[in-house]
């Protein structure tokens, strides 16, 4: 427990405090945000706000795994995994899609970056990688790779298996999926860093009681078999204080964007961890507000194709609000109190199918 702390705590100070220094860095450099001509009239002020300030979010997390490794090295066996180096890996690649993203958009001063089929074709790389490579180092003891190839929402369905292609394919749909998602929703100073905040944070509560109920420790009916909980809720727990830290200087009026650098790379470690507790299907609960805001963008673009009429003002969805007559501030609150909702019906679901299996004794 001491290590997931100092895991929070450390990513939380470094992103704290190195943002400022990032935001000097990228105003003299000139990586100012470039605003969609179409977006409301409101965000035109916000034309040259430093963005890929998803950097920081990335060095604070990896920063504060680290810290968190070097201080439990007097505990045996309580080093790296591949679950939480894995996760930590797709982050880190889906980050790096998204700064070449924002640096063309930078340097052409355009609100468009790569190339759709280049975007799409880095989350290929990215998410198939990883689907492969958690497939792969078996832990010596219980024989359980990162990930399953079974269909899973709380744990394991065992009569559904996906296969070794299903698998990959699947992994990376959510990857893909959960990271253009993710995306989608940063478009207002501090909502989809305020949204990562809960999302994370649960993660580390579920990967902790995994850990604490897993079947080496417990073997019970209701226990995990999960090969790394623990550190798992490490990488969770970094990654929450790092974008705690972000949220100082993200929330309105914003000092820094985020950007694609953030915003795939944190949809991307979203996907990854809930692979590696085998929640894929609670994901799309627990990220209830970026499932919304990208159905809207699905049903604002399929509507208007077949009707050429559009069901929101504009997509995604908190923009409608905002040309609704809603300020943004009363936007991004009542979308974290959503998104916050949608965390502890997760949580709920979560803990109720956990006493659904026996009793805690």
């Amino acid at each position: 427990m001491i290590s997931v702390l100092v895991a929070a705590m450390t990513a939380l100070v470094v992103s704290l405090l190195g943002t400022p220094a990032v935001v000097k860095l990228f105003r003299r450099q000139g990586y100012g945000q470039e605003i969609r001509e179409d977006g409301p009239a409101s965000h035109a002020t916000k034309r040259g706000t430093p963005t890929m300030g998803g950097t920081v979010i990335i060095v604070a997390t990896c920063m504060g795994y680290l810290v968190a490794h070097v201080l439990a090295l007097r505990n045996p066996g309580r080093g790296p995994t591949a679950s939480g180096l894995l996760v930590l890996g797709l982050m880190v690649g889906l980050g790096l899609v998204g700064f070449l993203d924002d640096f063309i958009k930078i340097r052409k001063q355009r609100s468009l970056g790569l190339t759709a089929l280049a975007k799409f074709g880095g989350q290929l790389i990215t998410g198939v990688g990883f689907a492969v490579l958690a497939l792969q180092f078996k832990n010596r003891t219980t024989g359980l790779t990162p990930a399953s190839t079974h269909l899973s929402f709380v744990r394991d369905y065992a009569g559904i298996s996906l296969g070794t292609v299903g698998f990959v394919v699947f992994a990376y749909l959510v990857v893909t999926g959960t990271s253009n998602a993710v995306n989608l929703t940063d478009g207002l100073d501090g909502l989809a860093t305020g949204t990562s905040v809960m999302v994370l944070a649960s993660y580390v509560i579920i990967a902790f009681w995994q850990f604490g109920n897993a079947c080496t420790r417990h073997a019970t009916a209701n226990c995990y078999q999960v090969r790394d909980p623990l550190d798992v809720a490490l990488v969770a727990a970094a990654a929450m204080g790092a974008c705690f830290g972000f949220l100082w200087w993200n929330a309105s009026p914003a000092k820094i964007f985020m950007g694609d650098t953030g915003s795939l790379a944190l949809g991307g470690l979203f996907a990854g961890i809930a692979i590696v507790t085998r929640t894929e299907l609670l994901l799309v609960v627990i990220g209830g507000l970026f499932v919304v805001e990208t159905l809207s963008v699905i049903i604002q673009v399929g509507f208007f194709k077949l009707t050429r009429k559009r069901v929101f003002n504009m997509a995604p969805i908190h923009h409608h609000f905002e040309l609704a007559g809603w300020v943004e501030n009363t936007v991004i609150v009542r979308f974290w109190i959503i998104a916050g909702l949608a965390v502890a019906f997760a949580l709920g679901l979560f803990y109720a199918e956990f006493l659904s299996h026996g009793s805690l004794g």
